[in-house]
């Protein structure tokens, strides 16, 4: 196959513009070239303590994705998970809730948050990315009121599950491999997700089709909180006392994985499975840069980076792609 064949494939334009199938290659290329790039970080120690986290920044993921698909862009995730973690851990702490009734409260409520900014974006035409900033403000400032400025412990309960594993899987990867099975199934198999690819790749189109935008496109963001709550509930049972704000870290990596597993921007089909991948990718790329010594704020560099180099390359393929097809047909015509 000669280069001009491989520009001109659509194999070769999905792999080379960023699609589903690079993060995948790119994802075995990183834990290939973890070893040599740091000794003992692909270690039995060093990737169990990597998968947790990565399975709460692939469950957040998923939010994102569902707010991305439907053209929006979620600002609200470290209210979303710094609220879930303060319900989760203070509820039972301070007002002597059961934990199960705790954990429950901490899906629930920022489902209904999620639920709010549906709302006020399908209904009144407010841009996602003020209201979803202001739905941020909003709950970080209850965080601050719940805990008045201290963190809460996670119930003994819930740091034993998050903590645990079976076999030699670790829990938090069980929840999340579950959650993007589910998650893929409804997108992928199901009417409702068929209707929010719809709305995705043309509002109008599935509005003249008799579906109902206002509501799927509600209901979108409702999951997204849902989901947002089950990454607090997963991350404040792991490191048992979490950070108030450590939602801040979450907002970067979420958007990264949604663009680097292949959804994208613009709407349209939701990659939910190579959004976890991706969450995988950015997790073992963190821990790398970690092990030689590089410090967060380069770490958010590299990540964003990252990001940029996906976008450009979406933006490019298809245009140098376009550019050698009208120069073969010029030269057949000639």
């Amino acid at each position: 196959m000669s280069t001009v064949d491989m520009k001109m494939d659509p194999r070769w334009k999905r792999l080379l513009s960023g699609g589903s199938g690079a993060i995948w290659i790119a994802t075995i290329a990183l834990f290939a070239a973890s070893p040599l790039v740091a000794s003992g970080s692909l270690s039995e120690a060093a990737v169990l303590g990597m998968l947790p986290f990565a399975a709460v920044l692939a469950i957040a993921a998923i939010g994102q994705t569902l707010v991305v698909q439907q053209r929006g862009l979620d600002l609200s995730v470290p209210g979303m998970l710094a609220f879930g973690a303060a319900l989760v851990s203070g509820l039972p702490q301070w007002y002597g809730w059961a934990p199960e009734l705790a954990i429950a409260a901490a899906i629930v409520l920022p489902a209904i948050a999620g639920l709010i900014n549906g709302v006020i974006i399908t209904r009144f035409g407010v841009m996602p990315l003020v209201v979803t900033l202001g739905m941020n403000v909003i709950l970080l400032g209850t965080v601050f009121a719940i805990s008045s400025g201290t963190p809460a412990g996670s119930p003994a309960v819930l740091a034993q599950f998050a903590k645990g594993k079976l076999g030699l899987v670790p829990n938090a990867v069980i929840v999340a491999v579950v959650v993007i099975g589910v998650a893929g199934f409804i997108a992928h198999r199901s009417i409702v997700g068929r209707r929010l690819t719809a709305i995705g790749v043309s509002e109008r189109a599935a509005t003249a089709l008799g579906i109902r935008v206002t509501l799927y496109q509600t209901m979108a963001y409702a999951l997204a909180g849902a989901a947002y709550g089950v990454a607090s509930i997963l991350y404040t049972g792991y490191v048992t006392t979490p950070p108030l704000f450590f939602g801040d870290s979450y907002l970067l990596p979420t958007v990264a994985a949604v663009v680097l597993g292949g959804t994208a921007l613009t709407g349209g089909r939701a990659a939910l499975v190579s959004t976890g991948v991706a969450a995988l990718f950015l997790t073992q790329l963190g821990q790398l840069l970690r092990a030689v010594g590089w410090p967060e704020p380069l770490q958010l560099v590299a990540q964003a980076s990252v990001l940029l180099a996906v976008v450009l390359l979406r933006e490019l393929v298809p245009s140098i792609a376009r550019a050698v097809a009208e120069r073969r047909r010029l030269a057949v015509a000639s």
